[in-house]
């Protein structure tokens, strides 16, 4: 455990962001508190959590208010002693073992199950905290990464707590460039009068819009993006009952436009096409960042 992370000058926006970061740390506490039937408590650290390959990462997209990306990581030991306080199995069920022993225990398909829905409780109970401090209503939606985040992060904090027989458990949060600039800027114009002029005094201020010149310099970054055919919020019992050969039946219809999300933001729409036998997107609407703002091309 470290002190207020805030005070710490290593992670860029901290200070910022901290708001957002107490908002996890406290729905989490909140979440295990119900659920376990006695009171948890987590802190704030800045330490990055030990990385392995057996690890469980997770992508956050907000949209609403604040729109980006974000990722949660949990190692299998931490993943283990999570689920278990969720399903209320602490007292029978087997400690993975300390040290690093911890990675190579086996996690069962009910383990990551039950962690992934703690984790979109714990989300659901963010979104309708953080409102009040960002301006306006976020949505969160969890979803399961498949390998590890590919982007660079400007701002981490892990949430840390330690279980009845002393072992710890951490969640990693780790937010985009992106998200992380926006949201420090929104963050900080929500708050009170007083609040905004000391973390106006924290956070360096952002520089004077660059010319075309200085854009140009940026037209060579990769960025990369992801095509959403439909989405469907599922009950936990269904989730359980999903077996080889089930199909689920996504909200949209079959001639809906698909999306095309950058940094979890959809910024155009189109028809899905076959080109040289891969997935293409036949663009009919771009997204305007501007709200209510549109422009269509065909």
């Amino acid at each position: 455990m470290t002190d207020d992370p805030s005070n710490d000058p290593r992670v860029k926006f901290h200070a910022g962001l901290k708001p957002w970061f107490d908002a996890w740390k406290t729905s989490t506490q909140n979440v295990l508190s119900q659920v376990s039937g006695q009171r948890e408590t987590f802190e704030l650290a800045l330490e990055p959590i030990g990385a392995a390959d057996s690890d469980l990462r997770y992508t956050v997209a907000a949209t609403g208010a604040v729109h980006g990306e974000m990722a949660l990581r949990v190692s299998v030991a931490s993943a283990i002693r999570l689920s278990r306080k969720f399903l209320g199995a602490i007292a029978t069920s087997p400690e993975p073992p300390a040290g690093g022993a911890a990675a190579t225990v086996a996690i069962t398909n009910d383990d990551k199950e039950a962690l992934e829905e703690l984790l979109r409780q714990i989300a659901g109970v963010v979104s309708t905290s953080v409102g009040s401090v960002v301006g306006g209503e976020v949505q969160l939606q969890l979803s399961l990464a498949e390998a590890p985040w590919a982007a660079s992060a400007d701002a981490m904090a892990a949430v840390r707590s330690r279980d009845e027989t002393g072992a710890g458990i951490a969640i990693e949060i780790r937010l985009s460039p992106a998200f992380a600039g926006s949201l420090a800027a929104r963050l900080a114009a929500s708050a009170p009068e007083t609040s905004s002029q000391s973390a106006s005094a924290q956070i360096p201020a952002s520089p004077p819009p660059a010319g075309a010149a200085g854009y140009q310099r940026l037209f060579g970054v990769g960025l990369g993006v992801k095509l959403r055919f439909g989405t469907r919020r599922m009950l936990l019992r269904d989730v359980l009952a999903l077996s080889t050969g089930l199909v689920v039946e996504l909200e949209n219809a079959l001639d809906s436009p698909v999306d095309l999300l950058l940094d979890g933001r959809v910024i155009a729409r189109g028809d899905v096409v076959v080109i040289d036998g891969k997935y293409g997107l036949r663009v009919t609407e771009v997204v305007d960042s501007a709200p209510g703002n549109a422009a269509r091309s065909h």
